[in-house]
């Protein structure tokens, strides 16, 4: 394990980071913790534990992908034989023996880039909102488009293509999995335990604030980078929050325009036909988002406990639309202003790091 080394990345995370780190430090491996400006104690937190500190100054924007260059950059001094390393974010903790299982895939696999695991949710039970984080994280086993915040990369390819765009607030992994697989490299997910991740979303809001993130970072890296998945996320949102909405309204008003012309200005009274050919096409375009609840809620049964939660996500799947949407904005005015990318936090700061 001489040539594994970890990087953390956090801002604000409290006790979530001190195990994170706990579950790093004191086993052989060079730890180095990346801060975005915690007033919280993090920083003293993570040099108790024996981890290497970066603390990022504000002269650019907080973004992970940064702070895990920043990282990697100073395990380049520190560790200059470094083979593999371990990403990890701050509100994650390492479940134990997953390092060992991914050296030992990049080990026997030489076109491997990338191998990531499960990723759980620790609190599951706290709130529906962390119920389908952990279901989100519950991707296929095999060769995977991208990875997630937590993976272990090989050195040799993240060097290859130049590590993370900093630029980039959210999609950071998708964007980097991109390159390495046009150089060739492949992204796994192997039947393993990976983190343990404490979402914190107890609210609507917070919720909301994320989808809107995942709508923002959507747009960014589909618009710079021409990502195909961002890009048909970002055209199936707009389909539900903007031309579904559209398509209803015009069913609405058309014919009620056109019948009160027929009524009310000609006199010519409306047919029981009429009134039940406008109703149901009303009814028809209206009742689709009911469909793609459903959809969304089979794709997941068998990965939930219940139906409940299986329409839990529907219902969140299909409103999550206009949070994207309302992120899509958000990038697009910020982008024709020439504003650098947000960095929009939906986690409240955990108690302060001892």
């Amino acid at each position: 394990m001489n040539d594994v080394a970890v990087i953390a990345i956090g801002r604000n995370e409290g006790d979530r980071l001190r195990r994170c780190l706990a579950s790093v430090c004191g086993r052989g491996m060079p730890v180095v913790y990346v801060d975005s400006a915690s007033t919280d104690g993090s920083v003293a937190a993570a040099r108790s534990l024996g981890a290497e500190v970066v603390e990022l100054d504000m002269s650019k924007p907080f973004s992970a992908a940064r702070a895990r260059n920043a990282g990697f950059d100073r395990l380049t001094q520190v560790a200059p034989g470094t083979r593999f390393v371990q990403f990890v974010d701050g509100d994650c903790e390492v479940v134990e023996g997953w390092v060992e299982r991914a050296r030992g895939e990049l080990e026997t696999r030489d076109d491997v880039a990338v191998v990531c695991g499960r990723r759980r949710e620790r609190f599951p039970e706290a709130s529906v909102y962390n119920r389908l984080a952990d279901v989100e994280w519950d991707t296929p086993i095999g060769e995977a488009q991208s990875c997630g915040g937590d993976s272990l990369m090989r050195v040799g390819s993240f060097k290859e293509v130049g590590g993370f765009d900093a630029t980039v607030v959210a999609g950071e992994e998708p964007e980097l999995c991109q390159r390495l697989r046009a150089k060739g490299w492949k992204i796994v997910r192997v039947d393993a335990e990976m983190t343990l991740h404490d979402s914190a979303m107890l609210h609507f809001g917070q919720w909301w604030k994320r989808a809107v993130r995942g709508g923002y970072g959507a747009a960014d890296v589909a618009t710079r980078f021409g990502h195909e998945r961002f890009a048909a996320q970002v055209q199936n949102a707009r389909h539900w929050a903007i031309t579904w909405p559209a398509v209803l309204a015009c069913f609405v008003v058309a014919p009620a325009i056109s019948y009160w012309f027929q009524w009310g200005f000609r006199g010519e009274p409306v047919t029981v036909l009429q009134w039940t050919v406008w109703a149901a096409l009303v009814a028809g375009v209206a009742c689709l988002p009911l469909f793609l609840m459903l959809r969304l809620a089979l794709r997941v049964r068998r990965r939930v406990p219940d139906w409940k939660s299986a329409m839990a996500y529907g219902a969140l799947g299909f409103v999550g639309k206009f949070a994207n949407v309302t992120g899509q904005r958000q990038y697009a005015r910020d982008r024709r202003e020439g504003r650098h990318a947000r960095l929009i936090e939906y986690k409240a700061a955990a108690a302060a790091a001892p």
